[in-house]
């Protein structure tokens, strides 16, 4: 072989490598963008929509719960109560250890309160729980108001987004677009079509998957996120191709190498 088909030989592989690179960079601009089809989407489609449904409390369950008398120092006892509670939690942006205050959902469902006594709460709505502690209340207190809501409303959101973590949230109302917005987005390597929700539902794993490039992700009931779901964001194609290119670049650099070698050889013969 001669210099000038070694050169030829050379260029031709680089080209190669060239051409296979931006093959592998391009994304169909129907991979990205969400709810494509939401122009063919009418009033109806949309008024039957997957309606929020308030988040079951169960056992393990941490509330924020506050109760108000017309003379403060007697609530304060039971609000006290709940600031000694210390347990792990997270942040509103990213989950960094940090101590939640709170009552404990216990095995059996109850939370004890101060002067009130047990209250078994697993299995009602934060709104039921608050009505029934009010009642339970206003035995020992005048006219009592209580303010009850959860302190470990947790999701993650692991993956292809562009802050992965696990997020503790003030409300309870969360849907899937609401957890993917405080994640940052997906990114440009994220799967919109394949989104996986894992959810523990009594003890038992569900999983479900999310297209977020149809408006049928409003149909879905898992569109509002329950506490301690997890929301996967898979790689596409692009995200393995990019993994191979690498590693074609470095097949590449040992070519190269060898190439000069070869030649370097051929030079003194």
């Amino acid at each position: 072989m001669n210099k000038y088909n070694l050169y030829s030989h050379k260029y031709n592989y680089y080209l190669l490598l060239v051409v296979l690179f931006f093959l592998t960079s391009c994304v169909s601009n129907k991979k990205i963008a969400y709810f494509q089809d939401i122009q063919t989407v009418n009033q109806a489609q949309l008024e039957n929509a997957t309606k929020f449904t308030e988040p079951i409390i169960q056992p393990d369950d941490i509330l924020s719960i506050n109760v108000f008398t017309l003379n403060p120092q007697s609530g304060a006892i039971v609000n006290q109560a709940a600031s000694n509670t210390v347990l792990g939690g997270g942040a509103t942006t990213a989950v960094a250890s940090q101590q939640v205050s709170g009552f404990l959902v216990d095995r059996n469902g109850d939370v004890e309160l101060s002067l009130i006594g047990k209250v078994k709460v697993a299995g009602l709505t934060t709104f039921q729980a608050r009505e029934l502690i009010r009642e339970k209340a206003a035995v020992v207190y005048k006219e009592p108001n209580v303010q009850l809501r959860f302190a470990n409303f947790k999701v993650s959101v692991l993956g292809e987004v562009n802050t992965p973590s696990a997020y503790t949230l003030p409300n309870e109302k969360v849907s899937i677009l609401d957890a993917l917005s405080l994640a940052g987005d997906l990114t440009i390597y994220g799967r919109r079509e394949n989104v996986l929700i894992i959810r523990d539902n009594n003890g038992k794993k569900e999983f479900a998957r999310l297209d977020l490039n149809s408006s049928n992700l409003f149909n879905s009931p898992y569109y509002y996120l329950r506490q301690n779901d997890v929301v996967y964001v898979e790689p596409n194609k692009r995200k393995v191709s990019a993994s191979n290119s690498a590693q074609i670049q470095t097949v590449g650099v040992i070519a190269s190498v060898v190439s000069v070698i070869v030649l370097a050889i051929s030079s003194f013969k």
